[in-house]
């Protein structure tokens, strides 16, 4: 029986040594890949800006929001200006931190930039933390208020075949 178990390990050693795939192999796999194009395609510029915590529901924000989107700065500047919305006060500022965050990143960079060739890439209004307050009512009573709050997101970048 003594001579048995030393076969035993000898034959579970060539078992695993079958499985493994010689090292050669994998090397001429690796060198067989296709290598990545070097050429790098045109990325536009973009710039963004944040306000957090603006104090209108953002329901009523969307509404303003929503006209600019995809428009040229200069035209979605002029549409805020004359707007009736309170939201355009807000939105309007953070439009003009947008379009500065892009200038000072051309400026950094050293950096051409036609600020008339920005765009609205992209304008979301999220929900910012809700204000809970209460207001008294009949009888000894309180009835909640929620004064809701929005984030507003504006990321400007150049137009492409400019």
């Amino acid at each position: 029986m003594a001579e048995k178990k030393p076969t035993a390990k000898k034959s579970a050693a060539k078992k695993s040594a079958a499985k493994r795939p010689p090292a050669r192999k994998a090397a001429a796999k690796r060198a067989a890949a296709p290598s990545q194009p070097t050429r790098i395609a045109y990325q536009p510029r973009e710039a963004r800006a944040i306000q957090r915590t603006a104090r209108q529901s953002p329901y009523k924000m969307r509404l303003v929001i929503d006209q600019i989107r995809g428009k040229d700065v200069n035209e979605a500047l002029a549409l805020l200006t004359f707007s009736k919305k309170h939201a355009a006060k807000q939105i309007s500022k953070t439009l003009k931190s947008a379009v500065a965050n892009a200038e000072q990143a051309a400026r950094s960079t050293n950096a051409a930039l036609d600020v008339d060739a920005l765009y609205v890439k992209r304008a979301v209004i999220n929900e910012g933390p809700k204000l809970k307050r209460f207001m008294p009512a009949a009888q000894g009573r309180a009835t909640p208020i929620q004064k809701r709050t929005s984030h507003v997101e504006i990321v400007v970048a150049e137009r492409g075949g400019r």
